[in-house]
């Protein structure tokens, strides 16, 4: 099953698949280093007894994993939204 949307029924397609690519991307590559980033905060934090730190570090980690599902959501989205756009 191929989860990329279907550019055919839109005019400027390569200009919208570029875009879209560009933005899932940069979304993808910001949500794992944050998931890295406080992950490490989170058990340093943990370990030093800084509960406060670390409530804050699992909250942002939890934050970056919900950003990464919802970038990956967003491309069924748009594939979704596009196959209504051709009906319509």
């Amino acid at each position: 099953m191929d989860v990329f949307p279907d550019f055919g029924g839109v005019g400027g397609a390569a200009d919208l698949r570029a875009i879209v690519g560009a933005l899932l991307m940069f979304v993808l590559i910001v949500a794992v280093l944050m998931l890295i980033v406080c992950a490490i905060v989170w058990a340093i934090a943990s370990s030093s007894g800084n509960y406060q730190a670390a409530t804050k570090a699992r909250t942002g980690l939890f934050v970056a994993l919900g950003a990464a599902a919802l970038a990956g959501a967003g491309v069924a989205w748009v594939n979704f939204l596009l196959g209504v756009g051709e009906q319509l």
